[in-house]
């Protein structure tokens, strides 16, 4: 396979403007992390984008960075760490589950947009990205957003190009918005729940005037199989996790009081600080399911669902595919992962979760699963001819990650 491996935003030009008249697909990479999701390309040319990983600027006083697209993650994250700043929206790293090397970039993290827990507070990554240049599948460079939150400048391209998977174009410079770090944080912890009764426990949390930064709830089954910082949470027993932020006054006085909240529930134990980080870090990045666990081998589908649903139908996809699962935002996001099969079970899954109005992505399979099942969700006919409109206005001949998203079809 060729690899073309670019040095600026002229270079990608050039590449998909040859890639275009040659009618040759390009599949788009940074340190190639997440290859491992969707459908398998037909191309045999990579763009790789990885030299393109310069800070180009970082304003700590005004809570913006500006930097390229190929930036490793976790470089970047350790600078803004420096400075007790984070990305709110908590991004995954993705190599957990796939068993691949290092958390990627930045252009992947925004190309794919699974943020962590704390969306449910913060919001997604689109609600972070403030700007970005990108070349399009024409071969021109094109810009959107700036360097400001309050931004107005043409059309809000940002939130397109955020879980597009490289689609639409190929971004060479992104900015976002960064927060200060919690002074403190503090995790309560339920044992015993079932799905049900702690999906109701989070709602509750979540409804009360506690500003939580966070809900989940691991049932036993899936905590036998975790390693790290989950290990020792709990014997076989389900876990139900919520998470306050803050100054350290403020969310030692709201986690005291949401504990009398939640008492009905059961007897609520505390987390603080850096063992709390930990048990959140390793929720954020599904460790139960971890490449190197006991699960290793199974597919993972990440199900996104109405929150109140979320206990109702982990415990049904639980019971019918004889699976694990894992929930999150409240009940709104359930990780599951499955037995080993020719589909990946994904009539069962997608028909249950489907019924309530969610949408079910494959994270993890084999390559044979992913051309055999759709490994995004099947959108409506109206919706999907929409989208297509929207692929073709950037990229008419289908040369970035052509068919990554849609099995059989150029998006």
């Amino acid at each position: 396979m060729d690899t073309l491996k670019v040095r600026d935003a002229k270079d990608v030009e050039e590449v998909v403007r040859a890639a275009v008249a040659s009618e040759q697909p390009l599949e788009v990479i940074g340190h190639g992390s997440k290859r491992a999701i969707g459908h398998p390309m037909p191309t045999n040319a990579l763009l790789d984008v990885s030299a393109l990983n310069a800070v180009t600027s970082y304003e700590p006083n005004e809570l913006i960075i500006t930097v390229q697209a190929g930036a490793p993650l976790a470089d970047v994250q350790s600078l803004i760490d420096a400075k007790n700043q984070q990305f709110a929206f908590e991004p995954m790293d993705i190599s957990v589950l796939l068993g691949t090397a290092g958390a990627g970039t930045i252009g992947g993290m925004i190309g794919a947009g699974l943020a962590g827990p704390r969306r449910i507070k913060a919001g997604g990554i689109r609600d972070h990205l403030l700007g970005a240049h990108a070349v399009s599948g024409f071969g021109d460079s094109f810009k959107t957003g700036g360097r400001v939150v309050k931004n107005v400048t043409g059309y809000d391209l940002c939130k397109l190009l955020t879980g597009s998977w490289g689609t639409l174009a190929v971004m060479t410079e992104v900015t976002l918005k960064v927060m200060p770090k919690p002074e403190a944080e503090r995790t309560l912890v339920l044992r015993g729940l079932d799905d049900i009764t702690a999906n109701k426990a989070m709602t509750a949390a979540l409804g009360s005037p506690f500003d939580v930064s966070g809900a989940a709830h691991l049932p036993g089954s899936a905590l036998r199989s975790a390693g790290g910082a989950l290990a020792g949470l709990a014997s076989g027993q389900p876990v139900t996790l919520v998470r306050l932020e803050g100054i350290s006054a403020s969310a030692a006085h709201r986690a005291a009081s949401l504990s009398q909240t939640l008492s009905s529930y059961g007897t609520v134990d505390g987390l603080a600080d850096d063992a709390s980080a930990a048990i959140w870090s390793a929720l954020r990045d599904v460790v139960p399911f971890a490449a190197n666990g006991a699960l290793g081998a199974w597919p993972v589908w990440r199900i996104v669902c109405p929150p109140a649903s979320g206990g109702a139908l982990g415990q049904a996809l639980s019971r019918a595919t004889g699976g694990d699962v894992v929930y999150d935002w409240g009940g709104g996001l359930i990780w599951a992962a499955v037995p080993p099969g020719a589909d990946a079970q994904a009539m069962l899954v997608r028909g249950q979760v489907e019924a309530i109005g969610g949408h079910a992505t494959l994270i993890r399979a084999t390559e044979d699963v992913r051309r055999a099942v759709d490994v995004f969700q099947p959108q409506a006919a109206g919706l999907a001819a929409l989208g297509e409109r929207v692929r073709a206005s950037f990229d008419p001949r289908s040369v970035l990650n052509r068919g990554r998203m849609m099995r059989g079809g150029a998006a």
